[in-house]
């Protein structure tokens, strides 16, 4: 379907206030992909918010689409949204004509909605689906929809390869890290701590243990305070505080009603602190001496790497992909998830030991640098000539920044 000699990519999303990691390292993915051999589309569904407005930012071309209403994730699902039915007999055929009259080559999604939204009309159109899954390996999108469906399965992790999917895709499938976009100019660590102190409340020398992330129950705040609780036992002569960096994504999921009964039941009023949205992010992940990684099927998170980035050394579970972007006692410390006072011991040698603390940070910075927006592009723009022009290009994945360490 290629015109100007240019293979057109269609990025589609649901409108909104909020801007998550898909949003923004798919968007990244866009805004740099080389124009003499694509051409990226946005296209918005629903009413502009603060992800249009950032759209708008990136310049790139889009399509507005408040109309037909397309389908949605069971927590993200309103009135707004298509019925199944609807789906069928309004969406598909309206979304099959926009996709022929556009000329689109390639479908690319990025979150649950907009997978099953577009999977079948971009195949009644004929355009190639690419679905970049950065989700658990049980969820039933990945591995009901997605082998039916999907020419290439992009993944942010080895651990999120489909579990059961109900057709092969060993061939369809392929590992692409996510993108940072990384400043090389890192925030003042000592002035980023000083500020946070003050606003919280805290002594000069108080242990500060960061939690950054969306506010649910996957991400696991409860057992965050946990953590923060059972450091503090241990360490009764100094004074710990946790901050958690973060909002519910969905209204009414009741997750920080439940962190701040527990932070009651604890008696950890003052000492554990609920700080809300904040950006810019990184001058408060510096601020902090360590980040604690409390998530469960966490695919590749962007808050361990943007962390590492500027500093500040990861203790996260065992668990999901997170085994695959740290090396535990090299890059960071991965602990038993189900344990909350398994973290203590990391974070007290962290806190202890400069010298762990300095080789730690030293090669989770070299780690999180071989990820970039770079790499990225090459890898995923050789995937669509592959897709459009049966052009099998190979490209040079990023070498391991851990070395030769497992």
């Amino acid at each position: 379907m290629v015109t100007d000699g240019r293979i057109r990519v269609l990025f589609p999303y649901a409108d909104g206030e909020t801007i998550g990691g898909s949003h923004t390292s798919s968007l990244m993915l866009a805004a740099q992909l080389d124009r003499s051999a694509f051409s990226p589309i946005v296209l918005l569904h629903g009413i502009q918010g603060a992800l249009g407005r950032h759209v708008e930012e990136l310049a790139l071309q889009t399509i507005k689409l408040e109309f037909p209403p397309v389908l949605a994730g069971r927590l993200k699902r309103t009135a707004d949204h298509a019925s199944f039915t609807k789906y069928l007999l309004r969406t598909v055929p309206s979304l099959v004509r926009l996709l022929r009259r556009e000329q689109i080559d390639i479908v690319h999604t990025n979150d649950g909605g907009m997978h099953a939204s577009w999977a079948l009309p971009t195949k009644m159109a004929g355009a190639h689906f690419v679905w970049h899954h950065r989700q658990a390996p049980d969820a039933r999108g990945i591995n009901f929809i997605a082998p039916a469906f999907a020419d290439r399965i992009l993944s942010v992790s080895e651990f999120s390869r489909p579990l059961h999917p109900i057709l092969p895709v060993s061939n369809r499938f392929e590992v692409v890290r996510s993108p940072f976009n990384l400043s090389p100019d890192s925030p003042d660590r000592d002035a980023a701590r000083s500020a946070l102190l003050t606003e919280i409340g805290a002594p000069p020398k108080a242990a500060l243990i960061g939690y950054f992330g969306a506010l649910t129950l996957r991400k696991r705040p409860n057992h965050f305070i946990r953590v923060v609780h059972e450091l503090r036992a241990a360490m009764p002569g100094h004074p710990v505080h946790g901050v958690v960096f973060g909002t519910e994504p969905v209204t009414g999921l009741g997750v920080e009603a439940q962190c701040q009964n527990l932070i009651e039941e604890l008696e950890l009023a003052g000492h554990l602190h609920l700080m809300g949205h904040r950006t810019p992010i990184e001058p408060y992940m510096a601020a902090v001496d360590v980040l604690a990684v409390t998530a469960l099927d966490e695919p590749f998170g962007r808050t361990l790497i943007e962390a590492m980035h500027v500093g500040t050394p990861v203790v996260a579970t065992r668990h999901g992909g997170n085994p695959e972007a740290i090396v535990g006692g090299h890059s960071g410390f991965l602990v038993d998830p189900f344990d909350p006072a398994a973290f203590v011991p990391a974070i007290q040698q962290l806190l202890g030991d400069a010298e762990t603390r300095r080789r730690i940070t030293s090669a989770a910075a070299r780690f999180a640098g071989a990820l970039t927006i770079n790499a990225h592009v090459a890898q995923v723009s050789a995937i669509y000539l592959n897709l459009v022009g049966g052009i099998n290009i190979t490209h040079e994945k990023p070498a391991n920044p851990h070395g030769g360490m497992p």
